[in-house]
């Protein structure tokens, strides 16, 4: 079996993954990575010139930092009252899936009328690699049904909501790392890949989208459900 990394989720062509330079999309990874895993609190204040000492850096790559985690609903910027972390809520990952479950089946649908033979075997080729990996790889698993998801839209006209759904997509996956898959979603999403796949061959684009409006929204109540179980263990 190859490594994970051979399969590394690339966002769809003209988009840049960070849009920083190398020092701030660094810093970036770091500020991002503390905030998922609660090192940085809910609503705790980011000064620019403590990160900066904290990692051994000047202020302007913080900077970029921030403004990309902005972008990302990471962190909120305040005027004239600086940088805090947004907490990463039941709300926050609510808002961001149904914007999912909106623009997704448009994607969907112009997708189905525009796929080439080549784009219906590289679905089921990844399709059969994620088949392949059952779920044993988390981050593996991650990776190819991110590429999934990416051979539909890479292509779509309308470059913002490509860009819009990968910064999404990048998000649910970072906070979604917290938990494992159930049985039955494990079962859902082999289930719909493979019916999405027999909709773009029969053309059904209706269909396709209507599925992947049901698929965006499983995957969004999926991590939701962990985060009230979480919650109501912490609150005991």
């Amino acid at each position: 079996m190859a490594e994970t990394s051979d399969f590394k989720a690339q966002p769809p062509e003209g988009i840049d993954a960070i849009g920083a330079s190398s020092e701030g999309a660094s810093l970036y990874q770091l500020i991002r990575e503390d905030i998922i895993e609660g090192r940085l609190a809910a609503n705790e204040r980011l000064v620019v010139t403590d990160l900066a000492r904290r990692h051994g850096t000047s202020t302007n790559p913080v900077r970029e930092a921030l403004q990309l985690l902005r972008g990302e609903g990471f962190v909120t910027l305040v005027p004239n009252r600086g940088a805090r972390v947004r907490p990463i809520d039941q709300d926050f990952v609510r808002d961001i899936y149904e914007i999912g479950v909106l623009i997704e089946p448009a994607l969907t649908r112009w997708f189905v009328n525009m796929a080439t033979v080549e784009d219906i075997a590289e679905l089921e080729r990844i399709q059969g690699l994620i088949e392949e990996n059952d779920f044993v790889d988390t981050l593996r698993h991650s990776e190819l049904d991110t590429a999934f998801h990416t051979v539909m839209y890479q292509k779509h006209y309308n470059r913002h909501a490509a860009e819009l759904w990968w910064k999404h997509r990048e998000v649910l996956r970072a906070v979604s790392r917290r938990f494992n898959f159930t049985l039955a979603r494990r079962a859902a999403i082999l289930s719909e890949h493979r019916e999405l796949i027999a909709h773009v061959k029969a053309g059904n684009a209706n269909e396709a989208a209507e599925l992947i409006a049901r698929h965006v929204e499983g995957s969004g109540r999926h991590i939701l459900e962990h985060m009230r179980a979480r919650n109501a263990a912490r609150a005991g």
